[in-house]
């Protein structure tokens, strides 16, 4: 009875397997009309500056504002805006480029909680994807630089993933530029202490990929500041 309950289990478990390894080879299939969707759209769209922060950002809160200031500058110098197209900083980052009359792009994630595309979004420049990793190629491929405001583990997700490519040359380099000093200071504290200083896992010119602003005009004048040495092109 044991030995015919073995081979019911075993058989199950390889059926239920195959199964399993035939929905990840169709998978590829939705995985690369993403990318063909995203290319299309985004190839398109010309300079721009990708903007990330927490989708919990309300709209009386200091960053709101300072996102919503930013991007209208942005869309003065030229720069169309992407954000990940949700709520928060993405929100009001969308909402700046719309008052400023400049593109603004919303890659939207498709998630069973908390995010649904904002209503500052240009019509054609909506994109929402299933994966995260390839919306994350979108930011990094057609961003002529990077704003980060205060967010949680998707903002530092994505943060963390431009200094990467840049520090590893898999991208040239561009302008990371985090805003507001009171809630980066102490990672990037923290960075000095522990991963450089004491465990060595990263040198001291790594610390020169990114700075810290306070201001708009800061921020603006840093992506303008580089754009004058550099061409504006695609990433990689």
């Amino acid at each position: 009875m044991k030995e015919n309950e073995d081979k019911i289990s075993y058989a199950f478990k390889e059926k239920t397997w195959n199964e399993i390894k035939t929905s990840d080879s169709w998978g590829v299939f939705k995985i690369l009309s993403e990318f063909v969707e995203g290319f299309e759209k985004l190839s398109r769209i010309g300079p721009c500056v990708s903007i990330f922060g927490s989708a919990r950002t309300t709209p009386d809160n200091q960053y709101f504002k300072l996102a919503e200031e930013i991007a209208f500058k942005l869309t003065q110098r030229g720069y169309g805006v992407i954000t990940g197209g949700g709520p928060g900083i993405m929100e009001a980052a969308n909402m700046g480029a719309k008052r400023g009359k400049g593109k603004s792009v919303g890659i939207n994630i498709d998630l069973p909680f908390e995010q649904a595309p904002n209503l500052f979004i240009d019509s054609d420049k909506l994109i929402t994807f299933d994966h995260f990793f390839v919306r994350k190629v979108m930011f990094m491929k057609y961003a002529q630089g990077f704003i980060a405001l205060p967010g949680g583990f998707g903002t530092f997700d994505e943060l963390f993933e431009a200094i990467t490519l840049i520090q590893t040359e898999k991208i040239g380099r561009f302008p990371i530029i985090l805003v507001g000093a009171s809630y980066w200071e102490g990672l990037l504290q923290w960075i000095k202490d522990v991963m450089m200083t004491r465990e060595k896992n990263v040198s001291p010119e790594d610390l020169e990929l990114f700075t810290i602003v306070d201001t708009a005009a800061e921020a603006i004048d840093l992506i303008d500041h580089f754009y004058s040495q550099y061409l504006l092109s695609p990433n990689f």
